[in-house]
C-alpha cells in the first residue's frame, strides 16, 4: 500500500481516539515504523513501505487505537529545545510544564554557579532543559523511583549534560540545610478519586507520579514544609500544581514562611506554577 493511503487511513481510524490529533499522530507513527522522515512522507506519497516496516506500524497503529500515549509508542518526548527518552516508568512531560523552567531562567542569577534541584525528576525533564541552558549550574536530579532515575541518567547523559546529579529519595529528606538556591518540582497533585486519572494518556503512565491520593496536596505539603530548611537566605521554591490548586499552594508557601508568594499561569491561561522565597 501507497504511504499516502496508509496515512489516509490511519487518519480516519485515529479521529475516533479522544483528544488525538489524528494527521499528526499518523505521521509519526510511520515514520517511526519506516524510518522515513514526515517530510519523507509527504514529498514522495507514491512509496510502498516494506512488508517489515507496515507489519510495525499496523501495531503501532493497534496500539494507539487502544490509548496507549504517542509517546510511549515512540519511546521519546519533545521537551523545551530537547528530545527525552521515556518510558512507562516515567511521567510523559508536557508543554505546560516548561512554565517552570521559563520562571527559574528569568527569576535565578545566570552567571553565578548555583546549586539546583529538581525533585520527582521522572525522565529528567525540568533538570535537562535547565542544564542545557546553564551550564554553570549544577542540578541534583531526585526520584523515588529507581526505574525512573535510570531512565533520566540515561537522557543527561544522551545530550552530554553533566552537572546533573540523580539521587533516589523521597523529597527532601536526605538534602542538608541551607544547601541549594532554588527547588522546582512537578510533583503528582491531582486527587485521588478525580476521574481523569481513568481516561485518556493518564491510565498509562505510572499512577504515583499523579497522584499522592487524598486532595493531592500531601507531595506539595512534604515539599513546602522541608524546603525552608535545605535553600540558602533568598532561595527560590516552585511547584507545579492543579488549575484549582493556586490558593491553597499559596496558603501552604505563606504558612511555611515564604515571602513573595505568587501564581503564575500557563499558556492557556491557567493557574499552573507558585512560586516563593526564603527570607533573605
Amino acid at each position: 500500500m501507497r504511504t499516502d493511503a496508509l496515512l489516509q487511513r490511519a487518519v480516519m481510524a485515529l479521529a475516533a481516539v479522544p483528544d488525538a490529533t489524528p494527521r499528526l499522530e499518523a505521521e509519526l507513527l510511520l515514520s517511526e515504523a519506516t524510518g522515513w522522515t514526515r517530510t519523507a512522507l509527504l514529498a514522495w506519497p507514491e512509496r510502498i513501505p516494506s512488508a517489515a516496516a507496515m507489519a510495525t506500524f499496523e501495531t503501532l497503529l493497534t496500539r494507539r487505537l487502544a490509548g496507549e500515549p504517542i509517546a510511549y509508542l515512540r519511546g521519546r518526548q519533545a521537551f523545551w529545545t530537547l528530545e527525552l527518552r521515556v518510558t512507562p516508568d516515567t511521567l510523559i512531560p508536557r508543554p505546560e510544564t516548561e512554565l517552570l523552567v521559563e520562571l527559574a531562567l528569568d527569576r535565578l542569577d545566570a552567571p553565578r554557579p548555583l546549586q539546583l534541584a529538581d525533585l520527582g525528576t521522572g525522565s529528567g525533564a525540568i533538570a535537562a532543559a535547565l542544564a542545557s541552558e546553564r551550564p554553570n549550574w549544577s542540578l541534583l536530579a531526585t526520584d523515588r523511583s529507581a526505574a525512573a532515575l535510570t531512565i533520566a541518567h540515561e537522557n543527561f547523559c544522551a545530550l552530554g549534560l553533566e552537572r546533573i546529579c540523580c539521587v533516589q529519595m523521597s523529597w527532601l529528606t536526605a538534602l542538608a540545610a541551607a544547601s541549594l538556591d532554588a527547588i522546582l518540582s512537578n510533583p503528582p497533585y491531582i486527587a485521588g478519586q478525580d476521574p481523569h486519572l481513568d481516561s485518556g494518556d493518564l491510565r498509562f503512565e505510572p499512577r504515583s507520579a499523579l497522584t499522592p491520593g487524598g486532595d493531592g496536596l500531601d507531595a506539595i505539603r512534604a515539599i513546602t514544609a522541608d524546603a525552608g530548611r535545605c535553600l540558602r537566605p533568598g532561595g527560590l521554591l516552585a511547584v507545579e500544581h492543579g488549575y484549582d490548586q493556586g490558593a491553597a499552594v499559596r496558603d501552604l508557601l505563606t504558612v511555611a514562611g515564604f515571602h513573595q508568594v505568587a501564581t503564575h499561569a500557563d499558556l492557556a491561561g491557567l493557574a499552573r506554577v507558585t512560586l516563593g522565597y526564603r527570607a533573605a
